[in-house]
């Protein structure tokens, strides 16, 4: 049996800090297949992007891969240096697509000479083979192939996106990281790029790995998700599992945090407070303090992903209450005057 596309195992990200070393990754571990579409969740400060750059080798001079491994086809590549991950893996093997496309096209450079250096380092495609394959991917993105000879300043926001994106696939990556790829594209465009990254699916087996803090769009775009807090995956298992049965309290409260057009009179969950900054070793859930059904347990020691009961062979949540959290959520039911849920933090045992 092959060796997944890419084994993300108990990996551990910090920076160094003057307070020193903040932990924004925490024993993250899951995997993707080839040809899978998976979903990273979670808020602005879970640990969502530094997991992802970690993968690409992109992470800021402060920041390390201090424990854990991460495996592109069976090998390790979390400690390649600098020329063998643009060599081997950038761009031809993984793209990334960033939340800031103004920040990642260079404004001095036409967008298909950008092109021409990507290409002629990563491939043996000509020039104008480039050229034409740009044009395509133009195409697919909404811009018109004429203008890919165009600097980035005469683009708009969207546009310098949907020319990111263009840039990101053109070589046809088999895994393709995507960091809130389409927040500055309104709802057509964005179901047409996911529309062509679902026909790339089928007919070359490629990969996403998708970043974003709206869990609904994973629930419609992909086969698997995990969902991040404070550092920590809190679950993860097939988006049927984790949308149809959460177990985890920030899994099953995120999720009720975003609208849904099957319960348009649905109140909304609101989670208090915010992510943790965490420093050093995490050795407790980040939730906890969140969280109205924490007990002492919860701070104990830092919670392993474990199988939950349903048919799902990899759903796993990181919850020492996970048999009985939901059942809690579900009885508090909603406040009398219908303005939302009223949920009171439990005394510790």
């Amino acid at each position: 049996m092959s060796a997944p596309l890419l084994e993300i195992e108990d990996l551990t990200v910090q920076y160094r800090t003057n307070q020193g070393m903040l932990t924004a990754v925490s024993g993250a571990s899951f995997t993707i297949e080839r040809g899978e579409f998976f979903g990273l969740a979670g808020e602005s400060g879970s640990g969502k992007s530094t997991l992802a750059k970690a993968i690409i080798g992109g992470l800021d001079d402060n920041g390390e891969v201090t424990s854990g491994t991460l495996r592109y086809r069976g090998e390790e590549i979390q400690d390649l240096a600098e020329t063998e991950l643009n060599e081997r893996l950038r761009w031809k093997e993984i793209s990334w697509i960033p939340q800031s496309s103004m920040n990642s096209l260079d404004p001095l450079q036409r967008v298909s000479e950008q092109a021409a250096e990507i290409g002629r380092t990563h491939t043996d495609l000509s020039d104008e083979a480039i050229r034409e394959k740009l044009k395509e991917m133009f195409d697919v993105v909404g811009l018109q192939q004429s203008r890919i000879d165009d600097y980035p300043h005469q683009f708009s926001g969207g546009m310098q996106q949907r020319a990111i994106i263009a840039l990101a696939l053109f070589l046809e990556p088999s895994l393709v990281i995507a960091d809130e790829p389409t927040t500055a594209l309104d709802v057509i465009m964005q179901d047409q790029i996911f529309k062509y990254l679902d026909r790339t699916k089928t007919s070359t087996d490629t990969s996403l790995l998708l970043i974003t803090h709206d869990i609904s769009v994973i629930f419609e775009s992909c086969d698997s998700v995990a969902i991040m807090h404070a550092s920590q995956v809190t679950e993860r298992g097939s988006a049927q599992a984790v949308h149809d049965n959460p177990r985890h309290p920030y899994a099953f409260m995120f999720k009720e945090a975003f609208p849904d057009i099957r319960e348009p009179k649905r109140e909304l969950e609101v989670i208090d407070g915010y992510p943790p900054e965490l420093m050093g070793d995490v050795d407790i859930c980040s939730f906890a303090d969140r969280c109205p059904w924490a007990v002492d347990e919860c701070r104990q020691s830092a919670p392993s992903l474990d199988p939950v009961g349903d048919d799902d062979a990899t759903h796993a949540a990181a919850c020492v209450r996970a048999d009985e959290a939901y059942e809690l959520y579900e009885a508090e039911g909603t406040d009398p005057d219908g303005t939302g849920r009223t949920i009171a933090p439990e005394e510790d045992d």
